[in-house]
């Protein structure tokens, strides 16, 4: 072994979307090189190399002197066998950094300045602190439209982009906020069922209990290759995969992992996040749904009709068939919040359960017909009558059970976490209001989404009457350190309110 080489030992760590590498602080390149810890170096092994965040160890356990250790992900990056010699380089600072300084000074960026920031961000040359760096300072109400399609633009075209080589290829987005709202994952075999191409990818959760890809998660293995989607899609007319594994707009995935930890969830990101996986994933027809109400995301009708207008400027220059539907956000949409509650309220409206949570299922239906009046055959208005046909004569739920066997069928268990908690009305009333944010941070609380049968199952909703000790909702949890910071959240706050039916929030017109 050469003395400026080093062994790759793998160090069985979950560095989430960030390559990290360890030295030993006794190697003789550490002390050679002058690198410090968390600083940026460049690997080489064996024609390949990567850029990596450093962590200097003092345990031989992990790493020996004469080793290079690197972090489960980055190791399986590499696709090299332990013991391979590696060589270890200062890396040079990401140049687009001084764009991203110069957007903290306020300043508008241009299309080759987004380009090179996503292009560094694709090659990790940023660090989880210049990534947030960035998210901040283009984050809020900091880009104007057209720097917003710079940045989709640039997002879309650090990754693949499929080609399903049809003219119509279809899908849909929540913008989210609303806990429970998988509608997705009726729309699909709905749309499918029908015969419309509908690929959809979809995120896991960022600040909510669960997104389509975690629930979907507790049916079939959504961590699908761009190559199985293809022979998915083209046998079934449809999926619900995660677009992370698909290497979709890879930068979404790196921003997000920041995201996810800081709580940063600005308009603009979204609308640049979402765009770019729709298109980079081939569709050319899309629904946004945007709830709108007093604890969602939009909580005027104002500020929806503001971002529709930002989706359909980017949604126009990229070449996007874009439809904005306003919806109704006031309280959480069907009765579990959590991935495994959640896959229970879904499979009951596919069954046509008497007892499915009906504002899941006419919401499906809702935004399934929008979808299927993009057909040239359907014509408008008729499409929420045959996606009702579709589901309630069960050739939705064909279609959903053979797109889970060809993605990968799990043993499905959707019994809930062992801890509960019953939370009880105060009074006599009628629920006036349900809290989005409180109910959903609640479930987070509980262990949703990391444990997928912890959460929230709401026993009474909106407009529903209550006595005095009468059961609200029940808390699950798998482990009792989430259960008591839950428990304890829902004392502090219910996100229940209570009054009499004048008190009752009036629903938005929905578009």
């Amino acid at each position: 072994m050469s003395i400026d080489t080093l062994k790759l030992r793998s160090v069985r760590i979950d560095t989430y979307h960030e390559n990290v590498a360890y030295l030993n602080r006794e190697c003789s390149i550490y002390r050679a090189e002058g690198f410090q810890a968390l600083s940026k170096i460049l690997v080489s092994a064996n024609g390949s190399t990567l850029l990596a965040v450093l962590n200097v160890v003092d345990d031989d356990s992990i790493v020996l002197p004469g080793e290079l250790g690197l972090s489960q992900q980055t190791f399986e990056h590499l696709h090299l066998d332990e013991g391979t010699l590696a060589k270890v380089n200062h890396a040079e600072p990401p140049k687009s950094m001084d764009a991203v300084r110069r957007k903290i000074n306020g300043e508008n960026l241009n299309q080759g300045d987004f380009t090179d920031i996503c292009n560094d961000i694709a090659e990790t040359r940023y660090s989880k602190m210049e990534l947030a760096a960035f998210l901040v300072a283009s984050g809020q109400n900091n880009l104007d439209r057209s720097e917003l399609l710079f940045l989709t633009r640039a997002m879309l075209q650090t990754g693949e982009q499929l080609n399903w080589h049809e003219p119509l290829v279809a899908d849909k987005h929540c913008i989210g906020g609303i806990p429970g709202n998988r509608t997705s994952m009726l729309v699909v075999p709905i749309v499918a069922a029908h015969g419309m191409l509908i690929p959809k990818t979809s995120s896991r959760a960022i600040t909510s209990p669960s997104g389509t890809a975690d629930t979907m998660e507790i049916l079939s293995n959504v961590n699908l290759t761009p190559e199985q989607m293809l022979e998915i899609v083209r046998e079934q007319r449809g999926c619900l995969a995660w677009g992370g594994t698909a290497k979709l707009a890879p930068v979404d995935d790196l921003l997000i992992s920041v995201e996810r930890p800081l709580g940063i969830d600005s308009q603009g990101q979204m609308v640049a996040s979402i765009l770019s996986k729709k298109l980079a994933a081939g569709s050319t027809h899309l629904i946004v749904d945007i709830p709108v109400g007093p604890t969602a995301k939009v909580r005027h009708m104002r500020q929806a009709l503001a971002l529709r207008k930002l989706f359909e400027f980017v949604g126009d220059r990229l070449n996007i068939h874009l439809e904005v539907m306003i919806t109704d956000g006031r309280q959480p949409i069907g009765f579990g919040i959590g991935p495994a509650l959640e896959a229970r309220d879904v499979l009951k409206v596919m069954n046509n359960d008497p007892d499915a949570p009906a504002d899941l299922r006419q919401k499906s239906l809702q935004l399934a017909g929008r979808i299927i009046e993009f057909d040239p055959d359907v014509r408008g208005g008729q499409g929420y009558a045959i996606a009702r046909d579709i589901l309630e004569s069960g050739r939705a739920c064909a279609k959903m059970n053979s797109i889970i066997k060809a993605q990968g069928e799990k043993a499905i268990d959707l019994e809930p976490g062992k801890l509960n908690y019953q939370v009880c009305a105060d009074r006599d009333g009628v629920v006036t209001q349900i809290d989005n944010f409180q109910t959903a941070k609640i479930a987070r609380m509980a262990g949703a989404p990391m444990e997928k049968k912890a959460g929230v199952d709401l026993l009474k909703k909106m407009g529903d009457k209550v006595s005095k000790g009468e059961p609200l909702y029940q808390i699950h949890a798998e482990f009792q350190a989430d259960f008591l910071f839950a428990k304890k959240l829902a004392q502090q706050n219910s996100g229940y309110s209570l009054g009499d039916n004048e008190q009752i929030l009036k629903p938005l017109t929905a578009f």
